[in-house]
């Protein structure tokens, strides 16, 4: 079940960026229906906060939770928050994030590895990092995990924490093993992906308490138009895109950067159905790190692609 919610998010219209406002303020009923099955809030671990926690953490600079000269692996985690039946995403969400280093010990001194980061005005959020090392917790190593505290305005605090699929300590794991109820991991188990330039990347969509910005629930981009790829990627001085317009329609094909901001507008016009591709030659001033192409249907953005720029 937590996969098929996962790739639903993924390759549907909320897993958008710059997502066109609806009119209506609420999903249609048989919307609803599909986010009731689909769409399941994000529960609290088993262990809490935990012992470990240090108020007041930093901002984190360049969305880098562990710096360059960190030791381990690299890891990017990325989601959308949402609210509790995923008809909303989340703008201004505080994502609070520590961890235990590659050796598999905290800072309690200082802020190592430790630092908040906001969701965009899309509700995204994104942070690197380093995958976490293993400590003994008894007589058995707990699994590598992330701690969060996720706080949308005006609403309350949720704390929990996040795995990794083939971690063979899992099943062993008093708070990671639980399967039901209110401490259930299930949908906290992500799987992580190497992607071209090396690093691990995830994808922690979180769903919780508060309110936001209407969106839909429907693949619209399997009826209207989609991108069909964006290369290269990482990209340098230029990018290709191919998409596909499958109605009649005003299309839009945009560059947004990590906060929501609109950087490039590559197509603004009446299409016909038909197969396109479009170059984007980033001015010199456009900073390294990561963007994301969409294309809007009649305002209304159906399709992205997240892509890096070298």
């Amino acid at each position: 079940m937590h996969n098929k919610r996962r790739e639903f998010l993924r390759n549907t219209v909320i897993g958008g960026i710059g997502v066109g406002f609806l009119n209506n303020n609420s999903l249609r009923a048989t919307e609803r229906q599909d986010a009731d099955i689909l769409c399941e809030k994000t529960t609290q671990d088993y262990f809490g906060e935990g012992p470990f926690y240090t108020d007041q953490p930093p901002l984190m600079d360049n969305n880098l939770l562990a710096s360059e000269a960190e030791a381990g692996e690299r890891m990017i985690i990325s989601g959308r928050v949402f609210n509790i039946d995923c008809s909303e995403y989340i703008p201004d969400t505080i994502v609070d994030v520590w961890q235990a280093n590659d050796a598999g010990q905290y800072d309690n001194d200082t802020y190592n590895l430790r630092g908040f980061t906001r969701t965009n005005a899309q509700g995204f959020y994104l942070f690197e990092t380093i995958r976490p090392g293993k400590y003994l917790n008894g007589s058995k190593f707990r699994p590598s995990h992330i701690h969060f505290k996720i706080k949308p305005p005006g609403f309350p605090l949720l704390t929990t924490q996040l795995y990794f699929e083939g971690d063979t300590d899992i099943a062993d794991d008093a708070a990671a093993s639980i399967t039901d109820g209110q401490y259930d991991a299930t949908e906290r188990i992500i799987s992580l992906q190497e992607n071209s330039d090396g690093k691990l990347e995830g994808q922690f969509d979180i769903v919780i308490n508060g309110s936001g910005i209407t969106v839909g629930l429907q693949d619209l981009h399997l009826n209207t138009g989609m991108i069909y790829s964006a290369s290269p990627n990482p990209m340098d001085n230029h990018l290709e895109i191919k998409y596909g317009v499958f109605k009649k329609a005003k299309v839009g094909i945009v560059v947004y950067d990590l906060q929501g901001k609109q950087v490039a507008i590559l197509e603004d016009r009446i299409m016909t159905p038909e197969k396109y591709s479009v170059t984007w030659k980033p001015s010199s001033g456009i900073d390294a790190g990561h963007y994301f192409v969409a294309i809007k249907i009649n305002d209304l953005q159906v399709h992205y692609l997240k892509i890096i720029k070298g």
